[in-house]
């Protein structure tokens, strides 16, 4: 596996017509290296942290990666930062630029970690994350978080799946 992408995602094993059954076992523990990896960065919006434009966003970003083939299934995830009680940041991988988005690149070390809860936990995960990072030698290391699921398909699943992303 190159040193900046991630494992295989089967999308097509997706008994829900929506979000793809996701497999723990390989995101966890990874070490990736992103140099200049390139993201279509969007922001949503909230109330003390509750989405309220999420679906919207990401079906925007999803059919413009899809419309000028920068999609690639097999290296697709989205990290997510949460930036206050009202808005958050989101950043999808992209094969190529995007017209009319907002195109970014990460540089830098990154270790994961999985967790399967209720999104209630997130302040200890974050918390988990940030200590990960810190025992890496950087303390400062931004978290970001890939949701695998929406909410319904983690309850057809019976999982949660949120990989923790340190920079290390």
């Amino acid at each position: 596996m190159p040193y900046d992408s991630v494992p295989f995602y089967d999308m097509n094993d997706n008994e829900t017509g929506c979000c793809p059954r996701f497999n723990p076992k390989d995101w966890d523990g990874l070490e990736l290296h992103f140099d200049n990896k390139l993201f279509v960065r969007a922001v949503t919006h909230a109330v003390f942290h509750v989405p309220i434009d999420m679906g919207k966003v990401f079906q925007r970003v999803q059919d413009h990666l899809e419309a000028v083939n920068a999609f690639d299934p097999n290296d697709f995830f989205i990290l997510s930062k949460d930036l206050g009680a009202w808005t958050s940041e989101h950043f999808f991988t992209a094969s190529r630029e995007v017209p009319g988005e907002d195109m970014v690149r990460l540089s830098g070390d990154y270790v994961t970690k999985v967790f399967d809860g209720p999104y209630s936990e997130a302040k200890d995960w974050y918390d988990q994350m940030k200590a990960l990072a810190a025992a890496r030698g950087n303390p400062d290391g931004e978290v970001y978080f890939y949701y695998t699921t929406c909410p319904k398909c983690a309850q057809h699943y019976g999982h949660n799946y949120v990989v923790g992303f340190a920079q290390a």
